[in-house]
């Protein structure tokens, strides 16, 4: 970024999650002096300046899902909203039932959604992979393929999910980071669609959230995000050997926040994968939901597993991508809800066995 140009925001405040710039509480689109971004909060999150107030074009995207290929150009007229995601984030999947709706809600007078979907893990950038989870999902607005993170670097972009409002005119009004904001992003909907002549009403959409898309336990929630690769990983309690094949032994016990490898590993700076059948992950954790990122590694095929907490299977505590027993099937790359508990939710021992080998395991979510 070479320079910061003012444009029309709302205010952000912090929201106690990895990733999330939070809960905008100003629904008015007001002008913000220039000035060298800062962080908002002491977790580091900061306003990321666009590189023009202008939308950037979509001549960088890699392909396009449900629609031909559009452009800046040919959007004039048009209010847009382009909400970056990647299909692995847990805080998108709980923003995207609000998106889903906007796009529905307001399409027949003149609002554009357009998803941009730039990976962060290896196998969101394979288009296979995008287009399985676009229909998996239920994402049925345009999606710009941003695999080489073209885009990203076009609008300034740091965030998973982050919205940018444009007007009619093609300047950026408005931005979100992170999860939350949902009336003030609709209130700015509401507003751009006005200034082209287009009459909304007051009212806001209230999406049906279920399962993965179902808002975090904020209160119970004492577990951030970690990467299991080794460049980015926390609270890992033995001693890895980077790069080489090693077998791993948990502690007795793990305190919250604390995880281990058990069996026969290889811990890259990305990711982990299993060497030998019946390897292990534990982790201590506090929150309603625990996800796990993870996929066959390459060339193989479904991968047998079954989870634990507290050393006995889930029973009512299941997710939706294990049964009562916690038995359950890795059969492609994505995030695997494994425990959503009913209550109480307390400091919790969570373990997977991988019954098959060649799992690949990059990162724990939870909500």
């Amino acid at each position: 970024m070479n320079k910061v140009i003012p444009f029309f925001l709302a205010l952000v405040a912090t929201a106690p999650a990895m990733r999330v710039a939070a809960n905008s509480t100003e629904s008015d689109l007001r002008p913000v002096p220039a000035a060298v971004p800062t962080p908002s909060s002491a977790t580091g999150w900061h306003w990321a300046p666009m590189t023009t107030s202008r939308m950037p074009d979509f001549e960088g995207a890699t392909g396009w899902l449900n629609s031909p290929p559009l452009s800046s150009p040919a959007l004039r007229g048009k209010v847009v909203l382009v909400d970056f995601w990647t299909f692995s984030c847990i805080n998108w999947r709980r923003e995207f039932p609000y998106v889903r709706a906007w796009a529905k809600q307001y399409r027949d007078r003149g609002l554009v959604v357009i998803g941009v979907h730039t990976p962060e893990f290896p196998f969101e950038m394979d288009p296979e992979n995008v287009e399985r989870a676009v229909r998996d999902i239920g994402v049925d607005y345009p999606v710009a393929l941003d695999s080489n993170r073209a885009l990203w670097r076009a609008f300034g972009n740091a965030y998973w999910p982050a919205i940018y409002l444009v007007d009619g005119r093609g300047v950026v009004r408005y931005h979100h980071f992170g999860e939350g904001g949902y009336e003030a992003t609709e209130r700015a909907i509401q507003r751009a669609l006005s200034e082209t002549g287009q009459i909304a009403n007051d009212e806001l959409v209230a999406p049906a959230s279920q399962g993965a898309e179902a808002p975090a336990d904020w209160g119970n929630l004492r577990s951030p995000e970690n990467y299991v690769g080794l460049a980015r990983t926390s609270g890992l309690v033995v001693d890895a050997s980077p790069g080489q094949r090693r077998t791993y032994i948990a502690p007795v016990s793990l305190r919250n926040n604390e995880w281990s490898p058990v069996g026969e590993w290889i811990l890259g700076s990305e990711s982990a994968v299993l060497q030998r059948a019946n390897g292990r992950v534990a982790y201590g954790f506090h929150a309603r939901d625990l996800h796990l990122v993870m996929g066959p590694s390459e060339g193989a095929g479904p991968i047998r597993f079954r989870v634990l907490i507290d050393g006995k299977p889930p029973g009512a505590a299941h997710g939706l991508d294990v049964d009562e027993q916690g038995f359950g099937n890795v059969d492609s790359s994505r995030m695997y809800q494994l425990i959503r508990q009913p209550g109480p939710i307390r400091d919790r021992r969570f373990e997977i066995e991988f019954i098959d080998p060649d799992i690949e395991v990059f990162s724990f979510t939870f909500g």
